[in-house]
């Protein structure tokens, strides 16, 4: 009699082993998603004392993010050390957006420094005010990031 309610206990047990160890609806791994920022410069080739508009679009996957944590526009001329960093609190329309004037010719960068969705992205991108002036060393890092290391 021993035996067979062990066997009877041991049948029952591998039974509810094999309900319960049955494979779960898992779902399919997530798309990794990334945190992109497409700068564009308006116009590209601008005169001094002319409106320049610079906006930036901030994606996180397919979805345009509004509210990241920080959007800051770094603007200098070549060869320049002084940087000045604009931060933008709102987007409009889906974009971050700084209009702004320049007063003297040459050639400027612009960085713009993004965190949102716990990421950083900071896109860099040359423009060149009426007449360009001699370009930075490619190699050559921004002030900002000399200063945050």
């Amino acid at each position: 009699m021993k035996k067979r309610v062990f066997w009877l206990a041991m049948l029952l047990m591998v039974l509810f082993l094999t309900a319960c160890s049955g494979e779960e609806d898992v779902p399919e791994e997530e798309e990794l998603k990334w945190v992109d920022v497409k700068v564009d410069i308006n116009p590209e080739k601008p005169l001094p004392n002319e409106p320049v508009t610079f906006k930036a679009v901030v994606t996180y996957g397919d979805e345009v993010v509004t509210d990241a944590n920080e959007v800051t526009f770094e603007i200098w001329r070549s060869k320049d050390e002084k940087h000045e960093e604009i931060e933008i609190k709102k987007a409009t329309d889906g974009a971050y957006l700084l209009e702004k004037t320049f007063a003297m010719e040459g050639t400027y960068y612009v960085i713009a420094h993004v965190t949102a969705e716990s990421m950083h992205n900071m896109p860099k991108k040359e423009f060149v005010v009426g007449t360009p002036s001699e370009p930075e060393d490619k190699n050559a890092k921004s002030q900002f990031m000399e200063d945050h290391e």
